[in-house]
């Protein structure tokens, strides 16, 4: 069986989003890159846990970046990816990344990707990639199971559990509850320096949107103390400031 786990870069969570060019752009500089959380541990763990109950199984990487995406894709490969593909272009929205994945992403028997990545909170790929394959979709899975040819998969719905089974080949997206997260050891660490990293140039796919503009949420507005004996004043801020928040 082949897979292919889908792999993005995000900014850390605890670092400081700040943007330039009059709020056009994200400021990159200083940010600490990590993959995609969702990403790395769910989709990318369970296509390990698959292969280990079947060692047949292989597993490709792909990303949609520049050469600064590497190491990111190098430390997936040290959890246990096979080998990797970098597609030569900046991600700038979902349905071109969607587009140039497609564009490699044939004869795979499973495609699995992460709920949403944790920047944009974008989870649309799954669904787009899906689409352009011509195959089924099953989005924010929480368990996946595979029996020979036909995977059985749950995801939570409003008020209760969905149970589906789907002949392969299927794009999976992932959530909690689909694997446990994983560190890369040592061992893999290096093994992951002599694994394959092929770059594709990109099929030019046009995007379908663009980011006019970002802005910062409000600042949180300061703490007020009120004496328990002023419950007039309590009752006022209630009902007149908290409200509004």
């Amino acid at each position: 069986m082949k897979i292919l786990v889908c792999i993005s870069k995000t900014p850390d969570t605890t670092a400081k989003i700040a943007f330039t060019d009059n709020n056009t752009k994200f400021a990159e500089a200083g940010v600490q890159w990590i993959i995609n959380p969702y990403d790395e541990w769910y989709a990318l763990v369970r296509a390990i846990e698959l292969k280990e109950a079947d060692p047949s199984t292989v597993i490709h990487l792909v990303t949609v970046g520049g050469t600064d995406a590497e190491p990111i894709i190098r430390k997936a490969l040290a959890l246990g990816g096979d080998e990797a593909i970098r597609i030569n272009t900046q991600p700038l929205e979902s349905y071109q990344v969607a587009a140039e994945i497609a564009a490699v992403a044939k004869d795979y028997d499973l495609i699995l990707v992460g709920k949403e990545t944790i920047d944009y909170n974008g989870g649309a790929v799954g669904g787009m990639l899906a689409e352009l394959l011509d195959l089924p979709f099953v989005a924010n899975a929480t368990n996946f199971q595979l029996a020979g040819t036909t995977a059985t998969i749950k995801r939570e719905i409003e008020g209760g559990e969905e149970t589906i089974e789907c002949p392969l080949p299927v794009v999976v997206s992932c959530q909690k509850g689909v694997a446990e997260a994983r560190i890369p050891n040592m061992r893999g660490i290096m093994a992951a320096r002599t694994k394959p990293l092929k770059v594709v140039e990109p099929a030019a796919t046009e995007p379908l949107t663009e980011y006019r503009k970002f802005q910062l949420p409000p600042a949180k507005a300061g703490v007020k103390l009120v004496s328990p004996d002023n419950v007039d004043e309590l009752v006022r801020l209630l009902h007149e400031e908290a409200r509004a928040i």
